[in-house]
């Protein structure tokens, strides 16, 4: 099967581009390059692709317009210069993109945001108010208010989430390597490209540091990107971000970089239960677990004890031997919950007065972990 096929039909793309690719040598941006992804956009708007970009970029100009160098983990400098580059950075997308004949849209996000279920609604609309107007969203972490964006990720997981949450059927991430190779190709001459994952578990091996000083994303990261695409049934390519016409290329079918081919993926609202920040959480016995991982329900009889306030129809953990295995939204709220917690279901109605529609207090609703 040709990469043509692999992929199959794409109607929305997402592009993840790295700080290493904006700031060439670290020390200067590139408008040529910023140029040729507003093009290459162009192309594929032209041809019926609706595109999003993720990207990063902001603390290094940031710094550079402050004529700053931090020190390792000096968070605040990195905030400030944040705040900074955010404007500098979506001021050169706009000139790049209005170049082009087209206008860019900025969404900054925190984490906390996508376990929202309001706020992952509203920003699904948002997404396609913008692109019903021939806009161009361009997404980033607010990193002047976060630190753990800055500290230890990147915006490989955020450019997951956000293919995740707007329906993607393609990732792509630019990056300063051409895709996964079963060796450190920088000083391994015999490390071979992988084209083709459909195993994430067979490759995780071959995950290491990035190599740039710039940006902080490296293969690891890009690996966690690609288990949350196949969760949502998104398909994803790594891909180096120097080579000529390389987003169009990607999204086209042509044969490059690694991708990673998913299956039909969860559901959406799977999806948003897996990232929902819980209200509380359950704790099961071993009969539960089994029964949460083969069947996706809980019954009253295997719940040990509850935690937290929380009501009917909240999202909590599903708890064994301290450990999260599953979230799911509840059919009953705590109080009752406490009340039913290790009874067959038959004594739900004898006990709380009135009986849910099944016997299960988490019945379909539940994501795996």
């Amino acid at each position: 099967m040709d990469r043509r096929q692999q992929l199959g039909e794409v109607g929305r793309v997402v592009i993840k581009i790295g700080s290493s690719s904006i700031m060439r040598n670290g020390s200067r941006i590139s408008r040529d390059f910023m140029d040729s992804v507003a093009e290459q956009v162009r192309f594929l708007k032209d041809s019926g692709v609706e595109v999003l970009i993720v990207s990063s970029g902001a603390i290094a100009l940031g710094l550079r317009a402050m004529g700053v160098v931090p020190k390792p983990n000096e968070i605040p400098i990195r905030q400030a210069a944040a705040s900074v580059g955010q404007g500098l950075l979506m001021q050169e997308w706009s000139d790049s993109f209005q170049r082009n004949g087209m206008i860019v849209g900025q969404i900054l996000m925190t984490m906390d945001a996508y376990s929202d279920r309001e706020s992952a609604l509203n920003l699904h609309n948002t997404v396609d108010s913008l692109l019903k107007c021939g806009v161009v969203p361009i997404f980033n972490e607010n990193d002047a208010i976060r630190t753990q964006e800055i500290r230890f990720g990147d915006n490989d997981t955020l450019s997951a989430i956000v293919a995740s949450r707007t329906d993607a059927d393609l990732l792509v991430i630019l990056s300063d390597i051409d895709g996964l190779y079963d060796g450190n190709p920088r000083s391994d001459p015999d490390a071979k490209l992988i084209p083709v994952v459909t195993d994430l578990d067979s490759v995780r091996g071959y995950a290491g540091d990035s190599g740039s000083k710039v940006g902080t994303g490296g293969m690891r990261t890009k690996l966690k990107a690609a288990e949350i695409c196949r969760d949502s049934g998104c398909n994803m390519i790594i891909a180096l971000s120097g080579a000529d016409q390389i987003i169009t290329r990607a999204v086209t079918g042509e044969d490059v970089g690694t991708i990673f081919l998913t299956g039909t993926g969860i559901t959406k609202k799977r999806r948003w239960i897996k990232s929902a920040h819980p209200s509380g959480a359950l704790h099961i016995d071993q009969g539960a677990r089994d029964a949460v991982l083969d069947h996706r329900s809980l019954l009253p009889i295997g719940i040990r004890s509850v935690d937290g306030t929380f009501g009917k129809g909240d999202v909590v953990d599903i708890m064994c031997d301290d450990h999260v295995i599953a979230k799911g939204i509840v059919s009953y709220g705590a109080h009752d919950l406490r009340a039913i917690a290790g009874r067959h279901s038959r004594d739900i109605e004898s006990a709380l007065g009135y009986r849910g529609h099944s016997d299960a207090v988490i019945s379909e609703n539940i994501a795996l972990l």
